[in-house]
């Protein structure tokens, strides 16, 4: 699907979907719960988004002993359902397969953490294939690749039968992402300690086995933080006042950063925490203005404050953002060349983007490179352009957000 955009500014109020990392943990923890014999959680969740579907598709597939799991496009559910399998034992071997760049995205240190207890892999064409049953005790992953490992491992290592260490090495990237899972757990009852680390570990979690997961009666996803951005950024790109509703502004979730990095920019955002609404347009004079970023907590934010990054005036520097180069697309690559085709100057380094705005764009075509985020990103864009917008493949945006160009429609 292609989309023709034009640069009309959005206002209005949009209440932001359902978090898709809360929604991924939550629908574990209600099969692990009926699994075990927890009880039954009913899960009250208003996300048809591919991700989503991945994991309800790889849970109905366990469920029926299906001997390959499709986790479509989706990292989380991947790198969930390896160690999940492994702990569970439910079959001799499970295949793992998916669409996209998934199965070229790293897997290797989770996979080395997991191999000294009792468990294999093996490649074949585009699937990975575990056997073996995890067995408990001390498991040491390098933290800097993806917080979806650690997470995968902490939903594990808690059924084993015996009790487990986790030992965190190296700078933990995306921290928020494993309180997030932390917090969930919590909700069915799960324990994990967090103690100090010891020497040559960043972070240390002590796990004991033999765990059943409890989840209350009913469980809802928050609002989503890392979607309700885009929102937001079409306020302090356009002028005009934008409220995002159904957030809770006391979240877990790294991604409520966008709040401060809009302030940084210049942009007017006003914080009601109790009507869980954020409101944001340009600041008073209508002048943004360029600043650095630190992008190690925020990742899924780089292409959105790329945008609002063209739009101010000034250098921007977005910096400890390699681990972009692992998602959907090498989104360093891709949000260069979506800002480029629509008249910025961007330069690209190994872990950087640094962004020359000039206060607004040109207009053009731009590729989507397959990624969601590149898509919705160059949707916000079109408002600060003074020609139209061609998106190619705009479909992408059902990984995480099918209503998204509905939701732009009303906002029009």
């Amino acid at each position: 699907m292609n989309i023709t955009l034009d640069n009309r500014k959005l206002s209005g109020s949009v209440k932001v979907i359902p978090s898709k990392s809360y929604a991924h943990r939550i629908l574990l923890g209600a099969f692990l719960a009926g699994l075990t014999g927890g009880g039954k959680t009913e899960i009250l969740l208003e996300n048809d988004s591919e991700d989503i579907r991945a994991t309800k598709r790889v849970i109905a597939g366990l469920q029926g002993r299906e001997g390959v799991l499709d986790c479509g496009e989706s990292g989380t559910t991947l790198r969930f359902m390896v160690p999940l399998c492994a702990a569970l034992g439910l079959q001799t071997e499970t295949r793992f397969t998916g669409h996209g760049r998934l199965m070229q995205r790293p897997m290797e240190p989770l996979l080395r953490a997991m191999e000294p207890h009792g468990v294999s892999f093996r490649y074949e064409e585009n699937m990975l294939v575990c056997s073996g049953k995890l067995s408990a005790g001390e498991y040491t992953i390098e933290a800097g690749v993806s917080s979806q490992f650690i997470s995968g491992l902490l939903y594990s290592l808690p059924l084993l039968e015996g009790d487990s260490v986790l030992k965190l090495t190296g700078n933990v990237e995306s921290r928020p992402y494993i309180d997030i899972t932390l917090d969930v757990l919590k909700d069915f009852g799960i324990l994990i300690h967090e103690k100090e680390p010891e020497c040559g570990e960043s972070v240390r979690f002590e796990i004991p086995g033999g765990q059943i997961y409890c989840g209350p009666a009913k469980l809802a996803a928050e609002g989503d933080w890392s979607n309700g951005a885009f929102w937001l950024a079409a306020g302090a790109a356009g002028g005009q006042l934008v409220t995002v509703t159904g957030l809770n502004l006391s979240s877990v979730q790294g991604d409520r950063a966008i709040c401060d990095v809009l302030r940084r920019f210049g942009a007017s955002v006003t914080e009601d925490a109790a009507a869980g609404s954020v409101t944001c347009s340009r600041p008073a004079d209508g002048a943004l203005r360029g600043c650095d970023i630190d992008a190690k907590d925020i990742p899924d934010l780089v292409p959105i404050i790329s945008v609002i990054a063209a739009a101010a005036q000034g250098d921007s520097k977005i910096y400890n953002a390699g681990r972009l180069r692992i998602k959907e697309s090498d989104r360093l690559a891709t949000v260069t060349a979506m800002l480029t085709a629509l008249g910025a100057s961007v330069e690209e380094g190994e872990d950087f983007l640094l962004i020359h705005g000039e206060g607004g764009l040109q207009g053009g075509t731009v590729g989507g490179a397959g990624d969601h985020r590149i898509v919705m990103s160059a949707s916000v864009a079109a408002i600060l352009c003074c020609e139209p917008v061609n998106i190619l493949g705009a479909e992408a945006v059902n990984k995480s957000y099918p209503g998204f160009f509905e939701e732009r429609e009303k906002l029009l």
